[in-house]
């Protein structure tokens, strides 16, 4: 039984280029190509068409796994979270600023201990331990204008240096601390400031700096002088700066000793513990000892 001639059959002829006759296969459409239509891969030949719509999809993938605008300056290295902190509360001190209404916003914000105790006087809204950090007193602006200095100098070191989330839950962490030693220790008072949240950022560098082998000095003359201006200066409550330098030593002392991937899981659930602890030892020793 003889075959029928090749040359007859349109199959064995490119389908690009019907004068030239080719036994080869894309790997991808099973259409017939010749050698100058054939752009080899590691399992076989493609044809031009074939060739474009991988390259196509390969570029549409691309695509799905660039990260939104949110998620780019997120993971760069501009401090970007110490620039949003540093606008809001400056928006929120002018705010304040409002005949009447920054009045009320004060008062909704700043930080009693009897609203972090269920069962007081005053309702529970144990979220003012952080709202606090958001407003400051007026009107001059000399409180606001030193925590958010202070700020800049230290989170656009320390927030490349620790990304963004950690630095973050160090803000967030040692804003409560200070509303915690306040209510502990000064239970009739009514506080506002960012003061406790910038101690923890001061004190948090003064641990990282000392574990990664950096000249800490100018640090620790620069906390010496906050330590003296918190005592001698009139008005600080130097009971919100201590709380959130101790939460600052704290959480500085868990990033340094967690910094392995294999331990990030750890890290995580001891911020936890720790934001945890300060509401529930604020929610529960002022009531046992004086409200």
């Amino acid at each position: 039984m003889t075959s029928a001639d090749p040359r007859t059959n349109p199959d064995n002829f490119c389908y690009r280029h019907p004068d030239r006759q080719s036994f080869v296969l894309c790997q991808r459409c099973l259409r017939t190509i010749c050698p100058e239509c054939q752009t080899p891969l590691p399992v076989g030949v493609i044809c031009p068409e074939c060739l474009a719509e991988q390259q196509k999809g390969a570029r549409s993938a691309e695509v799905k796994r660039m990260p939104g605008r949110f998620a780019r300056k997120m993971r760069s290295d501009r401090p970007v979270v110490t620039y949003a902190i540093m606008i809001f509360t400056l928006a929120m001190y002018l705010v304040q600023l409002i005949p009447v209404v920054g009045g009320e916003v004060t008062n909704a914000l700043a930080f009693a201990p009897a609203y972090a105790v269920p069962g007081s006087a005053a309702p529970f809204e144990p979220w003012r331990m952080l709202t606090v950090a958001f407003v400051h007193s007026t009107p001059l602006p000399f409180h606001v204008a030193l925590n958010m200095l202070a700020l800049w100098a230290l989170g656009r070191s320390l927030e490349p240096l620790l990304g963004k989330v950690r630095f973050i839950a160090l803000y967030v962490l040692s804003a409560i601390g200070g509303s915690a030693l306040v209510a502990l220790i000064a239970p009739g008072s009514a506080v506002v400031g960012a003061s406790g949240a910038v101690w923890g950022l001061l004190t948090a560098m003064l641990i990282i700096g000392r574990h990664v082998g950096a000249n800490i000095l100018p640090i620790a003359i620069l906390l010496g002088i906050n330590l003296v201006f918190s005592f001698v200066g009139s008005g600080v409550s130097w009971q919100s700066h201590i709380g959130g330098g101790l939460v600052g030593l704290l959480i500085g002392f868990i990033f340094a000793r967690t910094r392995a991937q294999k331990l990030q899981p750890l890290q995580a659930a001891l911020l936890v513990a720790v934001g945890v602890g300060l509401v529930a030892v604020t929610a529960t020793v002022p009531a046992l000892l004086y409200l």
